[in-house]
């Protein structure tokens, strides 16, 4: 990490992504999270605006029946959708009308697979209700034409909170992190946070906490992280006259806002300018790679869930604030609130670890990557060779090999090898010479180098889900056949090019 000093508290950047981040997302799966909150129904009423009322000069929305409306969880219900994408299995606590929006709401989180024994039902407050017309002019150019809140924000009653606790209380035993998220609905007063944080702190469990947008945060005191975005923590800062952009002051933000109440950490998200985390070590400043932002909404219950998923996996601090990083900008690029795949993650994941890097890699990281792309379910095909003078026939091979799965493994023999092989006039490239030719092969997805003379080791270490090898020869006649047999790998030929072998272009040559 590098350090900076600006005007205010000095934070250090943190470095690239190593290899060891990659292996902490490709375990991102599972956990069990309690998520506490304003759970809220979005409902998107869609039909076509193309003319105006006769008695009042307003657009009419003519909605083609139930097929027209789409509902689905907001609120805190949308951090619960964010961390089901990740795979994560969650119970919800939070409140609901005696409604039809409340069955409406209750009904989607089960379907989503939550756990919903914790939906108290308030009779006294409706269920929180965000109905959206969207209207489509001449059959294209959807446009939101209003929204319509039905809600009661008042704190929910003490006898309400008792019952909320109690839910709570039966739940704690059996999860692995907590998430708190608050929107300032009613279902999350003072009491209620104070009451959950205490619980949690004494069975050593993590709490995390999304801010509602206020000035006061004692109500979070304790808490093992919280996650305030920049107008929310200048709001509680008491910063005023415009939003502030020097990392400094985010940093300054950060330390006060955790000594002043006592929390573990504190991430202060920057939106474009990435995210600032503020802990017992320091500040630490987490760049975010640009994107071409299409839609913001959903971005910090995203990075909620991600802390959430991270924790849950024993991964926190700036690893666990680089995979939110991450997670937000998939979450920015997509229009709405959508949860961000896990599978997206982790291919997020490897790009930012593997940027700069190219195609080669030692042995025990391609390991781990391949794990990576085998846990989405993606094909792995796996050939070997020399690759001495690259030809025509090996780029036809090798993007045949290609279309085989989904993605290929090349191994090269090293130097050496290649020598007891071919004798001690060869290889005519040397290994740094043949890897930069094969590196600008699209059909190639990695390329790793191995010493042994067959490709037994490199074939039982990546267990690919095919091996491919080329020529003119059955399949029992190739050296690794009794082993991918054995180890129930599908091994296929493909055919190659006469004439186009590297020996005999060499002795072409050499002839000439």
């Amino acid at each position: 990490m590098t350090d900076a000093y600006v005007s205010g508290i000095p934070f250090r950047t943190a470095d690239e992504p190593g290899i060891g981040f990659v292996d902490a997302v490709g375990r991102l799966e599972g956990g069990r999270v309690l998520l506490v909150g304003d759970f809220m129904l979005d409902e998107t009423v869609r039909g076509a605006a193309e003319r105006l009322s006769p008695d009042a000069p307003v657009p009419v929305l003519a909605v083609d029946g139930e097929g027209a409306i789409q509902r689905r969880p907001g609120g805190a219900g949308n951090v619960a959708a964010c961390l089901r994408g990740l795979q994560a299995s969650v119970s919800v606590v939070g409140l609901v009308g005696d409604d039809e929006a409340g069955v409406a709401l209750t009904t989607v989180l089960e379907v989503m697979g939550c756990d919903i024994e914790g939906l108290v039902v308030d009779r006294t407050r409706p269920t929180t209700l965000k109905r959206s017309l969207v209207g489509l002019a001449q059959h294209r150019h959807p446009q939101k034409m209003f929204r319509m809140d039905i809600e009661r924000r008042q704190p929910a009653s003490d006898e309400i909170v008792a019952r909320l606790l109690a839910v709570i209380d039966a739940k704690l035993d059996a999860v692995d992190v907590v998430c708190l998220e608050d929107y300032a609905k009613g279902a999350c007063p003072p009491a209620l946070c104070r009451g959950l944080i205490e619980r949690c702190r004494s069975r050593g469990i993590p709490v995390l906490v999304d801010p509602a947008a206020i000035t006061d945060y004692s109500r979070y005191a304790g808490a093992s992280l919280v996650t305030p975005n920049r107008s929310e923590a200048e709001l509680a800062s008491g910063r005023r006259g415009g939003l502030w952009t020097d990392l400094g002051d985010a940093a300054d933000i950060a330390t006060r806002l955790r000594t002043a109440h006592d929390f573990d950490a504190v991430v202060l998200t920057l939106d474009r300018d990435g995210a600032m985390l503020a802990d017992a070590t320091g500040c630490v400043h987490l760049p975010t790679e640009a994107r071409s932002v299409y839609d913001v909404t959903g971005a910090g219950d995203m990075v909620l869930a991600a802390l959430a998923a991270a924790r849950c996996q024993g991964f926190a601090g700036v690893e666990g604030v680089r995979l939110a990083n991450l997670a937000a900008g998939i979450e920015v690029e997509l229009a709405g609130a959508q949860p961000v795949p896990l599978a997206d993650l982790r291919r997020a994941a490897l790009r930012a670890c593997g940027a700069g890097r190219g195609k080669v890699r030692t042995r025990e990281h391609l390991l781990l990557e391949l794990e990576v792309h085998r846990r989405d379910g993606r094909r792995i095909v796996l050939t070997n060779g020399c690759f001495d003078v690259i030809h025509a026939g090996h780029v036809a091979y090798l993007r045949e090999a290609r279309r085989q799965g989904d993605l290929l493994v090349v191994g090269i023999n090293a130097d050496e090898s290649v020598r007891r092989l071919k004798g001690e006039e060869r290889p005519i490239f040397a290994e740094p010479e043949r890897l930069e030719v094969l590196e600008e092969l699209q059909s190639i997805d990695y390329l790793v180098v191995f010493p042994e003379d067959t490709a037994h080791a490199l074939v039982e270490a990546v267990h690919p889900d095919i091996y491919v090898k080329g020529g003119d020869y059955a399949p029992e006649e190739i050296a690794e056949h009794e082993l991918v047999a054995r180890l129930g790998i599908e091994l296929r030929v493909l055919a190659h090019r006469p004439g186009l072998g590297s020996t005999a272009i060499i002795d072409r040559l050499r002839t000439d």
